[in-house]
C-alpha cells in the first residue's frame, strides 16, 4: 500500500494518469458527438410508421398486420413519385384523414369495432433491425397508429425511403428499397445501417441507453 501512496505521489506518474483521463474524456466525448451526429442525420433522411395493436391476443396482433399493410400500399401510391422526405411528409398530412378512413374500414372488414388515433409526430424509437438493415435508436417523425386501446405489440418500419417487408416470416428487404435507402444517406450512413456486425450492434446498444438517459438525441 506505502509503495502505491509513493507511486501516486511521483509527478510523473500523476501526470500520465491526468493525461490517460484527459484522452478518455475526450475520446468518449467525440464518440457521443460521432453518435448523435450519425442517428440525427439518419433519423432527418427517414419517415417512419409506428404501428400499436390493441392488445397482444393474435387475433389483435393479426389485425395489425392487416392494417399495416393496407396503409402502406396506400402510402406507397400517394409516394411513387416522392424524393425526399419532407415531400411524403406532406403528403401524409395531406391525407391523414384517409390513413384514419382506410384503417378503421379495414378493422371493420376484418370484424372489429376498434376505435383508431392516427397523428404524424416525432417520437422515440428503439434500435430495430430490418433483415440486414439496421436502424439506431433515436427520435424519428413518423406516422402513429393506435389501434383500440393500443396495449400491444408495436409494428415499426420505413414508409420514406420505403423499407418495410410485408413478410414478416422471412424478414428480408428487397434489394429496391435498399437502393433507395442508399440514395436518401450518404455512403457513410448507409454503410452504417447495412452493416449488422457484432461491433455496429454494440455500438447502437450504447446509443440507445445514451438516449434512453437523454444524453444526446433530443428530442425536436
Amino acid at each position: 500500500m506505502k509503495k502505491i501512496l509513493n507511486l501516486l505521489n511521483n509527478s510523473k506518474v500523476k501526470m500520465v494518469i491526468i493525461l490517460t483521463f484527459l484522452f478518455f474524456i475526450y475520446t468518449s466525448i467525440c464518440a457521443i458527438s460521432y453518435a448523435n451526429q450519425v442517428s440525427n442525420d439518419i433519423a432527418n433522411s427517414v419517415f417512419r410508421l409506428h404501428v400499436i395493436a390493441n392488445s397482444d391476443s393474435n387475433e389483435d396482433q393479426n389485425l395489425k398486420y392487416i392494417v399495416r399493410d393496407k396503409l402502406l400500399e396506400y402510402m406507397n401510391e400517394l409516394c411513387i413519385n416522392c424524393s425526399t422526405k419532407e415531400e411524403a411528409i406532406s403528403i401524409a398530412q395531406n391525407n391523414l384523414n384517409n390513413f384514419k378512413e382506410l384503417a378503421l374500414q379495414t378493422i371493420r372488414e376484418e370484424g372489429f369495432d376498434y376505435s383508431v388515433n392516427v397523428n404524424i409526430g416525432n417520437f422515440e424509437f428503439p434500435t430495430k433491425y430490418y433483415g440486414d438493415i439496421s436502424l439506431p435508436a433515436g427520435y424519428y417523425d413518423a406516422l402513429k397508429v393506435e389501434i383500440g386501446e393500443a396495449k400491444g405489440q408495436n409494428w415499426w418500419c420505413v414508409m420514406f425511403p420505403p423499407l418495410c417487408f410485408t413478410d414478416v416470416t422471412s424478414g428480408v428487404v428487397p434489394e429496391e428499397s435498399k437502393e433507395d435507402l442508399e440514395n436518401t444517406l450518404t455512403d457513410e450512413e448507409f454503410s452504417i445501417v447495412s452493416d449488422n456486425s457484432l461491433d455496429i450492434q454494440v455500438k447502437f446498444k450504447i446509443l440507445e441507453i445514451l438516449n434512453s438517459t437523454g444524453l444526446i438525441t433530443a428530442k425536436k
